[in-house]
């Protein structure tokens, strides 16, 4: 990478009371990239994704995010930071409006370090990116398909004007139509300077929109490489993503 890394984790380690289930991640994500974190169910994907926030499992290890340092952070700070996160179970607002949702995710717009400006998110530009959306706009929550929800949920988290995104299994349990929707976002923020973690087990999802990956199995990465080099490696498939 030319840049320095916008998110750089070194020896990651966290615990759920005694049991570890991260043992020293290290992992990078560059401006405008998209990478992959990938492993079977239980390999320590969504850890590493709460560990990165502040939330769930007790850690230690060096997370830092556009220079700060986000080892002993709690929640709310790496999102006013810039770092958005897309929880697996989605965590809309049921009961209000797919407007009030977006509107309760808003934040001002925010520049780079260098003083360029950052993308800037409205409402109508995550309609245009959601087409779908916009016709559910008066829509509650809970009245939306898991598809629709999901989302909703990355539309809402944009309007907090992130630097980066953490998307932690967007595709599980969509319909492959959301699924072309969600590869059209994730390629639209990369062309727009936005980075994006993605946890992952769909693997041609994954390289079909990944610039590169590292794959865990029982809270260690066992590879790390470029997204083509993984999709070349049928031994690894088989070793770690159990296809």
């Amino acid at each position: 990478m030319n840049q320095p890394p916008l998110l750089r984790v070194q020896h990651l380690c966290a615990w759920y009371g005694a049991a570890q289930v991260l043992h020293g991640v290290d992992l990078q994500v560059g401006r405008g990239e998209v990478v992959a974190l990938m492993g079977r169910n239980g390999a320590g994907k969504s850890s590493t994704m709460k560990s990165l926030i502040g939330m769930g499992p007790r850690r230690t290890g060096a997370i830092s995010f556009i220079g700060h340092d986000l080892s002993r952070c709690k929640p709310h700070e790496p999102a006013r930071l810039g770092l958005g996160f897309v929880p697996e179970d989605r965590r809309i607002f049921t009961d209000l409006t797919v407007l009030e949702n977006l509107e309760v995710g808003r934040q001002a717009a925010r520049r780079w370090p260098d003083g360029t400006a950052a993308p800037q998110w409205s409402v109508e530009r995550v309609f245009a990116l959601f087409p779908a959306l916009a016709a559910l706009r008066h829509r509650r929550g809970a009245h939306m398909s898991g598809g629709e929800q999901q989302m909703l949920c990355i539309a809402r988290t944009l309007m907090g004007q992130p630097f980066m995104l953490l998307l932690d299994e967007p595709t599980e349990g969509v319909a492959p139509i959301i699924m072309d929707q969600l590869a059209h976002m994730v390629l639209s923020l990369k062309a727009q300077g936005v980075s994006v973690l993605l946890s992952e087990q769909n693997l041609p999802f994954a390289a079909r929109v990944c610039d590169r990956a590292y794959v865990l199995e029982k809270g260690v990465v066992r590879f790390q490489g470029s997204m083509q080099a993984l999709h070349a490696d049928t031994a690894a498939w088989h070793a770690f993503l159990g296809l």
